[in-house]
């Protein structure tokens, strides 16, 4: 059983805790936060753990096996190294960080330390997203030409100005880094390094000074071409298509809305699924209804206990983040530009 520290207990990071409940090989034991509430102290008290002073604290006790970060991105990469100097394991949430300097600095720290580093890219534990991955390895698809997501929600519309989610630097254009990396990160899984970018991004409707509308090409190493929209001022909704020489296939859902359930936000990211052979009827079946953050927390703890390793390689965390990179250096310049 792995012994976690939460850090960070906003509305994700209590969703993180809920997701453990009753696991078998992973459970919260403490966990520290910017701002104490008595709402904090009571969900702490439900959920059976300590809250510590701060993270320093938390990397103190002896108790504690790893941390899992739902923090503000431009706060993991430090916490990453702190957390590799005190041989705590790191689940991280997404983005990874906010530079691929940063990312190189937080898995070198982790692989010098000997532990284990996962980032919650919980989508690509989804059955549909698995038999998505085999059906391309397989050719079943035939040559892979499109890869092209939307991700949109309704957040911007209502978000407090002050906080962290609200900030440019944190956040740059607009749902990128709270939706739109997801996607990045399944185009790399199951099309390989992105090699060119470019995009376009602005406000139209979003009440606070944040893009709410931007719009991604990219190209990948291999060849395929890939576009990426995000929206935050819109109705909830997730799309992912892979388009082939053999026909096309669908993934529909909806994104981590806001207000929405815990258990919405746990298992209804995936939804109605559809394949389009070039021939043919095409079939059309509803997604299974599973908590990928539970199984992807429970995959990082069995990684952490010496089982599987956790299937997102290191080399893939961090190119996501280059691929970020260039997209915020492509809506700058008005350019198409390189993945670094």
């Amino acid at each position: 059983m792995i012994k976690a520290g939460i850090v960070g207990l906003g509305w994700w990071g209590k969703t993180l805790v809920e997701a453990i409940i009753g696991s078998d090989v992973i459970r919260v034991a403490a966990g520290t936060t910017r701002t104490v509430t008595p709402e904090i102290e009571a969900f702490a008290k439900n959920n059976d753990f300590a809250l510590a002073a701060n993270y320093e604290a938390l990397l103190a006790d002896k108790n504690v096996d790893a941390v899992v970060l739902a923090t503000p991105h431009s706060m993991h990469c430090a916490q990453v190294i702190a957390a590799a100097g005190a041989k705590k394991h790191v689940f991280c949430e997404k983005p990874f960080t906010l530079t691929k300097r940063e990312a190189e600095d937080a898995v070198n720290a982790a692989r010098k330390a000997g532990i284990t580093l996962a980032l919650g890219y919980n989508r690509r534990f989804h059955p549909e997203m698995n038999k998505l991955r085999n059906m391309i390895r397989a050719g079943d698809l035939g040559t892979v030409q499109h890869v092209e997501a939307t991700m949109t929600f309704a957040n911007a519309l209502s978000i407090n100005p002050k906080h962290w989610r609200a900030d440019k630097a944190e956040t740059p254009l607009g749902g990128l880094m709270p939706m739109g990396v997801h996607a990045i990160d399944g185009m790399i899984d199951l099309c390989g390094p992105v090699d060119h970018v470019f995009a376009q991004s602005f406000r139209r409707a979003a009440p606070i000074d944040a893009d709410d509308t931007t719009s991604i090409l990219l190209r990948m190493k291999e060849g395929m071409s890939g576009y990426l929209g995000v929206m935050t001022t819109t109705g909830p909704g997730f799309s992912f298509q892979v388009y082939g020489s053999k026909g096309w296939l669908r993934l529909e859902g909806v994104t981590h809305v806001v207000g929405a359930s815990s258990e919405e936000r746990r298992t209804r990211l995936f939804g109605n699924c559809k394949f389009q052979p070039i021939k043919g009827e095409a079939k059309i079946w509803q997604a299974e209804t599973l908590d990928i953050s539970r199984v992807a927390l429970e995959a990082f703890a069995k990684a952490a206990a010496g089982g599987p390793a956790y299937p997102l390689p290191y080399d893939q965390m961090v190119h996501g983040v280059a691929v970020t990179d260039a997209i915020i250096r492509a809506a700058a310049s008005g350019k198409v530009e390189k993945v670094q």
